[in-house]
């Protein structure tokens, strides 16, 4: 089977991890090659020289898009979370990708902000409140979500499970996964 990208994008706090680990989970099961990229982790080591200006965002997510084009045109399944906050450049993120014919969904973790402060696992959004970090996004950086995104995914008032469940029916439907067959 070929590979393909699946993108998931929200603000932070909103979720995409989990319902990203949820997916690349079920999906191994079904012996796909999979590989989660996730937005913190990649930073460390593929751009630890940028900082979170919309321009070095906009070169990360640049670096990262390339990343998965690599990864998906060798046969694997990339699940990449990432905020990705601005519109553009997820355009020109699935641009990159789909250049070579290389499936993209646009997932939603749709999840307000007032949500996303509550949960702050980090504790970013309080120090971003406190004028401790700059450019952050939904405080002082714009969050620009999806206007069509291929699958949305409440993440606030639905259970992860059943985010990552949307986005498998959808590789289903498209004929990028098959779908278990009990018995």
């Amino acid at each position: 089977m070929s590979g393909f990208v699946v993108w998931i994008t929200g603000l932070p706090a909103s979720g995409k991890t989990t319902v990203a680990r949820l997916l690349a989970e079920r999906l191994r099961g079904l012996g796909l090659k999979v590989e989660l990229l996730d937005g913190d982790e990649v930073r460390r080591w593929l751009s630890s020289d940028l900082g979170f200006t919309r321009e070095d965002r906009e070169k990360h997510l640049t670096r990262v898009a390339h990343l998965c084009r690599i990864l998906a045109r060798n046969g694997i399944a990339v699940i990449a979370s990432f905020v990705s906050p601005y519109r553009e450049t997820r355009a020109r993120v699935r641009r990159i990708v789909e250049g070579e014919g290389i499936p993209f969904i646009e997932v939603y973790a749709e999840c307000s902000l007032k949500e996303c402060i509550r949960r702050d696992p980090k504790g970013l959004y309080k120090r971003a409140l406190r004028g401790e970090i700059r450019n952050m996004t939904g405080i002082d950086d714009p969050y620009e979500p999806p206007e069509h995104p291929d699958v949305r995914v409440d993440t606030e008032s639905s259970p992860p499970e059943e985010g990552a469940e949307l986005v498998f029916r959808k590789l289903v439907a498209l004929g990028l996964a098959e779908p278990q067959v009990v018995g």
